[in-house]
């Protein structure tokens, strides 16, 4: 279901009366919005008017997230479906697209890694992928990490003969590589290697990604005695080794199953509002890895963390297994395992177990979390976005933030890029660019103002703008901002870079009346997430703008440079790859390059410091 602009809809005041009247009793989703008409929460419900209508009783009768959202909430939309299936889809995508204050928020992206294996291929090699195709070919993982997957394609590849090299098709050689030297490689792409003995070895790396080691080793020892029998001693001895190899790896596999079964089992702790979530990757029967995602500022049940969390980390999997292991019961169990089941291609089972092996895997999963748990809570320092509001002497904690950023060479395709940061972690889907229309030339502060209106204008603003700049950004866009009659418009504060010239030991922090910067430590962390947001919008707007005048570059630039000629300007293209790389070029370097004397060099130094970014 495609995304939907909910203010282009119902919009409601928060009177119950007028809701009880108003509202629908069918299926769909429905967003609270604060006073800046930004979206707080995003929830779907079987009967929407029945679910509002609970948001109204007494605050002591609600849980503590709830009665902090109802605080903050002046408006209501919704949205109608057809289904609760519906509903539930769309309330994702929502919750995807506007990252609401009051829902469970799961801040990781990430595509886990997988071992791809081309059966259909007459000669199939491994590689390692991060998304499953519907392609025919086989599919082994998802690993914990990039550094398990490796290990494990690292050790297949010592073990078993395929070929290494990562071309689709054989490669075209005359001599076969130091691989097949080294005994590890068949060398199908020189020697007259049968399809058929090859396929005995794709079916053996497949036997072991498959977790079927003891039908794996019962096979090799068949082939051992044969070949001492015909006394082939060497062949023998290698496959011995091969055995001992796999045996070995087998007793480093946590067997937590009798059953060869695929299972993700997650297990959730809670202190205070602080959530720690663990799940356990079961493939085959054996434990392969782990990931843990903590939840903080989370005044909200483990169940609805669980729910949520179910939610945001399946849509994003490449793989999802035929059985998933929860600790905490989950209210809408029905329709997530139905879409889980859409999204998988097979039935799905979620299933919290109350004895048995499978119980024993959930605590398995909650002893993990509460360990970790324990660890951050005791080590927890103050939280960074709270510290945030109180060094920078902001009204409202900063949970939203948006740093804003210009480039442009010699006022000349001017760019405007904006990146947002969700609890100091980045929100890439809320990174915009924008090309500067209406100011021309050199006029830094103009471009930032029109930046700034035109992000304005776009509605569901931050708690705070971080501008790249000093005292000079800060001041346009205060004033733009003070022209607002939005009582939501975002505080703002800005950051220069250090002075070197003036011995300036860090960079420099600027609140709005306040004529010096603020006076933090190299090492604070506020000062190190304006940093870091500051340098994210740079390298945005700086690669916008890179990208929009590339191809005038290639050429022009050097054209204008006196002493360059079309062959200079090759030899120069040729030895730096692109003209980015020449106008970051030192004099030495540039010297260094045949053909360019140190004059020349210096003239193209000087040239590009004169429009340096």
């Amino acid at each position: 279901m495609p995304d939907m602009e909910p203010s282009l809809h119902f919009h409601h005041t928060l009177d119950p009366e007028k809701l009880r009247h108003t509202f629908p009793d069918s299926p769909g989703v429905y967003l609270f919005k604060d006073l800046s008409g930004r979206v707080i929460y995003v929830g779907k419900a079987k009967n929407l008017r029945k679910r509002v209508l609970s948001y109204f009783r007494p605050p002591s009768g609600l849980p503590d997230k709830t009665s902090l959202m109802m605080k903050r909430a002046s408006g209501l939309d919704y949205l109608l479906t057809s289904t609760e299936k519906e509903a539930f889809i769309l309330e994702s995508n929502l919750i995807k697209k506007f990252m609401p204050r009051y829902n469970v928020i799961l801040r990781d992206d990430k595509r886990y890694p997988c071992l791809r294996f081309d059966i259909h291929e007459p000669f199939p090699h491994l590689s390692i992928v991060r998304r499953i195709k519907k392609d025919g070919a086989l599919y082994f993982g998802p690993f914990s990490s990039a550094h398990a997957v490796r290990s494990t394609l690292k050790f297949i590849e010592r073990i078993f003969p395929i070929r290494k090299c990562k071309t689709r098709g054989l490669p075209k050689r005359k001599r076969p590589c130091l691989n097949y030297e080294m005994g590890r490689c068949l060398g199908p792409c020189t020697r007259d290697v049968s399809v058929s003995k090859y396929r005995e070895v794709v079916q053996q790396v497949r036997l072991f990604l498959e977790g079927r080691n003891q039908e794996l080793t019962a096979q090799l020892r068949r082939k051992m005695v044969e070949a001492g029998d015909h006394l082939e001693f060497e062949r023998a001895a290698g496959l011995r080794d091969q055995i001992r190899a796999i045996e070995k790896t087998v007793e480093r596999q946590h067997v937590v199953s009798a059953k060869m079964e695929d299972e993700d089992v997650i297990g959730l702790a809670r202190k205070e509002s602080m959530h720690q979530l663990v799940i356990l990757f079961v493939r085959k029967g054996s434990l392969i890895g782990s990931r843990d995602y903590l939840f903080k500022n989370q005044p909200c049940e483990a169940a609805e963390v669980m729910e949520g969390f179910l939610k945001q980390y399946y849509r994003q999997e490449t793989f999802i297994p035929k059985r998933i292991l929860i600790s905490e019961p989950v209210e809408d169990l029905l329709p997530i395992t139905e879409w889980l089941s859409d999204l998988a291609g097979h039935k799905i089972v979620i299933h919290q177990p109350l004895r048995g092996e499978k119980r024993r895997l959930v605590e398995m999963a909650v002893a993990n979390a509460e360990t970790l748990l324990n660890g951050r809570w005791e080590g927890q320092k103050e939280d960074l976005v709270s510290m945030a509001q109180t060094v920078l002497k902001l009204k409202m904690s900063p949970h939203y933030i948006e740093g804003l950023d210009i480039s442009n060479l010699q006022g000349d395709e001017a760019v405007g890029s904006i990146v947002s940061f969700v609890d100091g972690l980045p929100h890439r889907s809320g990174y915009r660019n924008y090309r500067i229309k209406v100011v021309n030339g050199i006029d830094d502060y103009g471009m930032m103002a029109e930046l700034v209106e035109r992000r304005v204008s776009k509605g569901h603003l931050p708690d705070l703008f971080l501008v790249d700049g000093g005292k000079g950004h800060l001041a346009v866009v205060k004033k733009v901002l003070d022209r607002q009659k939005n009582p939501g418009v975002p505080e703002v504060i800005s950051i220069a870079k250090q002075d070197k010239q003036q011995q300036e030991k860090h960079d420099r922090i600027y609140i709005p009346g306040r004529k010096n910067p603020l006076g933090l430590r190299v090492d604070h962390p506020v000062l190190l997430l304006m940093m870091r947001i500051r340098d994210e919008a740079h390298r945005r707007a700086i690669t916008y703008h890179r990208k929009l005048r590339g191809n005038h570059l290639k050429g022009s630039e050097l054209d204008r440079i006196p002493g360059i000629g079309d062959k200079r300007k090759k030899i120069l293209l040729t030895h730096f790859k692109d003209i980015h790389a020449i106008a970051d070029a030192t004099v030495e370097s540039l010297v260094s390059v045949q053909g360019i004397n140190r004059s020349l060099a210096e003239r193209i130094f000087s040239f590009f410091q004169s429009r340096k970014l």
